[in-house]
């Protein structure tokens, strides 16, 4: 089957209008596109600027220009309102577009033990640790900088011979995204990890991940931060790791607000998802909450720290 994409380039407020009127034509949906984002802050996740594409695609079949003149007189009626381009038309070949995304992605080894798979392949190292994500969702797939640091830690801290001797290995993973940190490190060894996210999706998201890799109780999943486990919303208020691949804005703000309480003595931290000119800020708010640098990775712009609870 092949497909006639229309699309149209329209000023953002224009924008839900146009994709409402083609969708009246298009059953498989519309597709909104910002051709700029802005950004206010180093935490802002961006917002859309300047024209937005709005693009559907129409069954090419013995209806195709009676539906393509009705979705013409419904543009142009919307136009009265308020002016709009012409639309444009290209023909699009039908393939299995699933297909083709996942061939893009590939097992990624990482650190001596972890293999970050697509969830619906095998590992092709049996001698790996699998950890299997969905590379659809928008955070903390294994591909990023941040994440794979943040994986090498944790391997190097369930390598330590004091560690493998302790009768619990806690983990507690602050902003858990997908779950890939807390999944990994109970493939690794941890006894049980809590994961808590402010944002209800990633909570559920981890959820599928952990299902994915056969993981059931050990993962305890939550919406919240530090002031919410150190309330004793969850089950652990502290334990022996911590993890926190977010923002360095956002991790020295959460040390004002008892990040460092989390870890117990002796324990650690690990942090990422920091640039490699903000890691001085990190290491000076850790060092103010009595956190000892003990390693510091880098990939790329990217950098990971482990910092030790005397």
């Amino acid at each position: 089957m092949n497909w006639l994409e229309v699309s149209l380039l329209v000023d953002g407020e224009l924008a839900e209008a146009v994709a409402d009127v083609l969708a009246r034509f298009a059953p498989n949906g519309v597709v909104t596109e910002s051709t700029a984002i802005q950004f206010n802050d180093e935490e802002d996740e961006g917002g859309a600027v300047g024209p937005v594409s709005v693009r559907a695609y129409l069954e090419m079949n013995d209806q195709i220009e009676e539906t393509r003149q009705k979705l013409e007189e419904s543009l142009f009626y919307l136009g009265m309102i308020q002016p709009l381009p012409a639309p444009t038309y290209k023909q699009i070949a039908d393939q299995n577009w699933m297909e083709a995304w996942k061939e893009s992605y590939k097992p990624i080894p990482i650190g001596k033990r972890l293999m970050i798979v697509p969830a619906w392949m095998d590992s092709p190292d049996a001698t790996r640790i699998p950890i299997k994500i969905d590379p659809g969702m928008a955070f903390g797939t294994g591909t990023h900088p941040t994440t794979q640091l943040c994986l090498e830690l944790i391997e190097v801290w369930f390598s330590q011979s004091e560690i493998k001797n302790r009768k619990s290995k806690i983990v507690i993973d602050v902003g858990c995204g997908s779950g890939i940190l807390s999944i990994a490190a109970l493939k690794l060894g941890a006894t049980s990890a809590l994961g808590v996210d402010i944002d209800i999706e990633s909570v559920v998201n981890s959820r599928e991940n952990a299902d994915k890799n056969g993981i059931g109780a050990e993962f305890i999943l939550g919406q919240g931060s530090v002031t919410e486990v150190l309330a004793g919303n969850f089950a652990y208020k502290s334990a022996p790791l911590v993890v926190a691949n977010i923002l360095a804005p956002i991790i020295i703000r959460l040390f004002d607000a008892g990040l460092a309480d989390l870890v117990d003595a002796g324990g650690e931290i690990i942090l990422s998802g920091i640039l490699a000119e903000q890691a001085e800020k990190v290491i000076e708010a850790a060092s103010a909450q009595g956190l000892v640098l003990t390693d510091k990775r880098q990939m790329k712009d990217w950098v990971a720290l482990a910092c030790r609870k005397l």
